[in-house]
C-alpha cells in the first residue's frame, strides 16, 4: 500500500462540525463518523493533533452574550472548546483510541495543561493529542490556535475541516459558475481574502512554511485521501 503523505498533521475542526443538522450542541452519530475518520487515519501510522472550535456551544448562548465585553465572551468560547474537546475524546477512547486533552486554561480536572514537550511525546506513542481553549488568551480565534499549534507540534500540515470540499473562486450556493481551487498561494489567499483562515493563521502558516489542506468532513473517506496525497480540498501553499 502506497505510503501516507504526511507523517502528522493538525486536524483543525469547527464546533459547528459537530452539530451535524442540529441547531446547535453535539450530534453524537455525527461526532463518532468523525472519530471513524480519524481513527482510519492513525491506523495508516500518521500521528494526529487537533484542535477543535466551540461555536455549536458557544451558538446556543450567543444572545445572552450580545453587548458582553469581548474578553469575557472569549472565555466562554474557550470553555466551549474544552467540552468539545471532552465529548470528542471520549468518543475516541469508546473507539479504542489512546487520547489526551490538554487545554491552554488552567482545568486540571478535566484536562491537562498544555506542554509542548509532553504534547511531542505523546504523538510519537501513537496518541492523539487535542488541544483545548485555543491560544489561552482573548481575541484570538481557533484558526490561530490551529497554526500556532501546527508549527509548534512540528506538523508538516495543517487540516482545515469544513462543510465545503474545499476553496472555491466564489460561494457555491451561490455562484453556480464558481470553482474549486486545486492549490492557490498563501498570498493569493490573503489577497483575494478567500476565507480560508483569519488573516493571522494564514500569515503565520505562511511564514513559517506550513501548509493548509481545506476539505469536507462531510464526504466520507475525504480525511484518508487528504492525508494519502490525494486530490481532495485545496492546497494552500508556499510560493
Amino acid at each position: 500500500m502506497t505510503a501516507p503523505a504526511y507523517k502528522r498533521i493538525l486536524l483543525k475542526l469547527s464546533g459547528e462540525a459537530l452539530m451535524g443538522d442540529d441547531s446547535y450542541g453535539i450530534n453524537r452519530g455525527v461526532i463518532e463518523r468523525i472519530v471513524a475518520e480519524i481513527k482510519e487515519v492513525v491506523g495508516l501510522g500518521v500521528e494526529v493533533a487537533i484542535v477543535i472550535g466551540g461555536g455549536n456551544i458557544f451558538r446556543g448562548v450567543a444572545p445572552a452574550a450580545a453587548g458582553m465585553d469581548r474578553a469575557t465572551a472569549d472565555y466562554m468560547g474557550m470553555l466551549a472548546t474544552v467540552m468539545n474537546s471532552m465529548a470528542l475524546q471520549d468518543a475516541m477512547i469508546r473507539a479504542g483510541l489512546d487520547c489526551r486533552v490538554q487545554s491552554a486554561l488552567s482545568l486540571e480536572q478535566v484536562a491537562e495543561p498544555f506542554i509542548r514537550g509532553k504534547a511531542l511525546r505523546y504523538l510519537e506513542d501513537g496518541k492523539v493529542v487535542i488541544f483545548a481553549a485555543g491560544i489561552g488568551s482573548p481575541f484570538f480565534t481557533t484558526d490561530t490556535a490551529a497554526a500556532l499549534r501546527g508549527v509548534e507540534m512540528d506538523a508538516e500540515v495543517v487540516i482545515k475541516a469544513t462543510k465545503v470540499d474545499g476553496v472555491y473562486t466564489a460561494d457555491p450556493k451561490k455562484d453556480p459558475k464558481a470553482t474549486r481551487y486545486q492549490k492557490v498561494s498563501f498570498d493569493e489567499a490573503i489577497g483575494k481574502d478567500l476565507k480560508v483562515m483569519d488573516a493571522t493563521a494564514l500569515t503565520l502558516c505562511r511564514d513559517q512554511k506550513l501548509p493548509i489542506i481545506v476539505f469536507s468532513i462531510f464526504k466520507e473517506g475525504a480525511l484518508k485521501r487528504v492525508v494519502m496525497g490525494q486530490d481532495e480540498g485545496t492546497l494552500v501553499h508556499c510560493d
